[in-house]
């Protein structure tokens, strides 16, 4: 599928310049990249943020890394845990660049895809293997972001709503089937 089938050319036109589309997408990737590593970190540590443990090692702040991407250069904020045996898979110690991180974020935002296509295409595009568990974390990470992004208050009023849909065949409990992926765009007042 091409980028231009899933980006309507209205929501782009809100861009002025190649540099702010990239900063937009640089964002998203920081995000992305952001909550898959808390859920590492969960998975790591045994229980999620926020919750009570019996375990010695805990949460012990952030760390402040350069990443290299194919977008260009990001700080992002990397968890560490008290006993510092938190080695993130994602993006490794003393590592500092990320080769194909994009791909997996944009399926992860755009397709929605199940843990066991996740792990799969994490084996595929870095090489190791994941647990079933540590996915399901992560992507509840990114679900809660996701959804909190769906239910941000909207306009009042928007002058014009453009509604479109595109029919996806899709691979889901072995058979293919036909999904739709909806997309409204709406022109506010300030243009």
């Amino acid at each position: 599928m091409k980028k231009e089938d899933l980006l309507s050319n209205d929501f782009l036109k809100q861009f002025t310049s190649g540099e702010e589309l990239n900063d937009f997408l640089k964002q998203i990737q920081k995000r992305g990249i952001e909550k898959i590593l808390e859920g590492e970190l969960d998975s790591h540590l045994g229980y999620d943020k926020h919750q009570k443990s019996d375990n010695s090692n805990a949460r012990n702040g952030f760390t402040e890394k350069k990443l290299l991407t194919s977008l260009g250069e990001s700080k992002i904020q990397v968890p560490r845990d008290r006993d510092a045996s938190f080695n993130p898979m994602i993006v490794p110690k003393r590592g500092n660049m990320v080769d194909g991180i994009e791909n997996v974020i944009v399926s992860l935002y755009a397709k929605g895809m199940s843990n066991s296509d996740i792990e799969e295409q994490i084996r595929e595009v870095y090489g190791f293997d994941v647990s079933t568990s540590t996915i399901s974390r992560i992507t509840d990470a990114i679900t809660d972001d996701i959804v909190a992004w769906q239910n941000r208050p909207l306009e009042p009023v928007y002058l014009i709503v453009w509604m479109d849909g595109i029919v996806f065949k899709v691979r889901e409990n072995s058979k293919v089937i036909n999904k739709t992926v909806y997309m409204a765009v709406g022109l506010r007042r300030d243009g």
